[in-house]
């Protein structure tokens, strides 16, 4: 997503009848969700927390690759190694402790070629799994696009399921599994040098940024903008606090998935005819209520948060498509990072950001791909006048 998208004025105009209503829908989510548990209400509240704060700091994913790639400019790469160095120190003793269980997954070759077409996607759906999400809350309706394949296309991946469980793969494997604490120290170390390194090559951008050191008062914490590490800190937060009530970490993807086997469901199709979901524990999830699964809740919270942060700012409006090819560049886009993200166990939340911050390796394949189909992204955004 472009930062021009997201810009956020200093004296905000007045939303107050739409800051209301967002107000009354936050809390209608909360309520209508407290059947299914005191947790699921929390978890309502920890999603629109989340996307209060992704658009409070305009904290986007690709949108950072992209830069790093074709600017050079790496900080908001950075904000992101600061927040999952963050996120592996807060999630390893609750994982140690059995609080919670970790986002790990094989590392196969299925998640090297799930990673690469995801980061191809990203580029030209103009945003990832949490920013299009975080954008339609903001305001934009190019992203609708971008949802509807996305939901498709990691829908298409639960029926060709089978069609990729022959190719090599290992275990769940995570550094805290492998070594315990070690395996932290390790990852830490690793992240350190990552972020150290970085810091270096960007110390004249950082000299002079704006947007990325913590200064915190109570008018940008209240109107916004958020700076990036205040954003990598509070995203670190809210996911260890997603672990202490749901058990495990962030995800997005699978309510994207779960919504469109839904309405394929409306529209005729038999789950019976997919091994996959003929499984009883998904056969389970897919017959309940939407507002039982976890993820979709807060992917509900996630819309309604960065539309409440749009609103608070003073910057919720409708905005338009910029032409037709951007259009078919964020259908395409949509279908690229869903198939890509059930192929590798995960997006840019479940498998990067949740999967590196519980140790697993899942997670550090991913980025490495993922960036690979990132540069090959940026380079097809021309073709559909997106611009760099």
């Amino acid at each position: 997503m472009s930062s021009a998208e997201l810009i956020q004025v200093q004296r905000p105009r007045s939303q107050s009848p739409l800051l209301y209503l967002l107000l009354a829908l936050v809390a209608a989510l909360v309520l209508g969700v407290s059947g299914f548990g005191w947790q699921q209400s929390a978890l309502a509240l920890v999603g629109t927390l989340f996307g209060l704060t992704l658009y409070q700091a305009s904290f986007g994913f690709a949108s950072s690759y992209r830069h790093l790639l074709v600017r050079g400019d790496g900080r908001g790469v950075l904000a992101q190694v600061l927040m999952l160095g963050l996120a592996t120190l807060l999630f390893a003793p609750l994982i140690l402790g059995g609080v919670g269980r970790g986002a790990v997954a094989p590392v196969a070759a299925q998640a090297v070629f799930g990673a690469f077409i995801f980061g191809v996607g990203m580029q030209l759906g103009s945003g990832c799994a949490c920013g299009t999400l975080y954008t339609i809350g903001g305001g934009s309706s190019m992203m609708l696009f971008t949802l509807l394949t996305f939901g498709t296309g990691s829908f298409l991946g639960t029926l060709t399921n089978e069609a990729w469980t022959g190719l090599p793969q290992t275990e769940a494997l995570s550094l805290i599994g492998l070594w315990g604490w070690v395996g932290v120290v390790l990852q830490l170390g690793g992240l350190g040098a990552i972020a150290y390194g970085l810091w270096r090559w960007q110390r004249s951008k950082l000299a002079e940024a704006e947007n990325f050191w913590w200064r915190p008062s109570w008018r940008s914490l209240l109107y916004g903008p958020w700076s990036l590490v205040a954003g990598a800190i509070a995203l670190a937060l809210l996911n260890t606090l997603t672990v202490l009530l749901a058990g495990r970490p962030w995800g997005v993807t699978w309510g994207f998935t779960l919504w469109t086997a839904k309405l394929a469901q409306l529209l005729g199709w038999d789950p019976a005819t997919s091994i996959y979901w003929q499984q009883e524990h998904v056969a389970t999830v897919l017959n309940a209520s939407v507002f039982a699964d976890v993820t979709s809740v807060m992917n509900f919270g996630i819309v309604l948060g960065a539309a409440l942060g749009a609103a608070i700012a003073g910057q919720l409006t409708v905005r338009k498509p910029p032409s037709r090819r951007s259009i078919l560049a964020a259908l395409i886009g949509g279908l690229l990072m869903g198939y890509g993200a059930w192929l590798a166990f995960g997006c840019n939340v479940g498998a990067y950001f949740s999967g590196i911050a519980s140790t697993s390796l899942h997670g550090w394949l991913w980025i490495a791909f993922a960036l690979v189909g990132t540069a090959v992204g940026v380079k097809l955004r021309p073709l559909f006048h997106l611009q760099n």
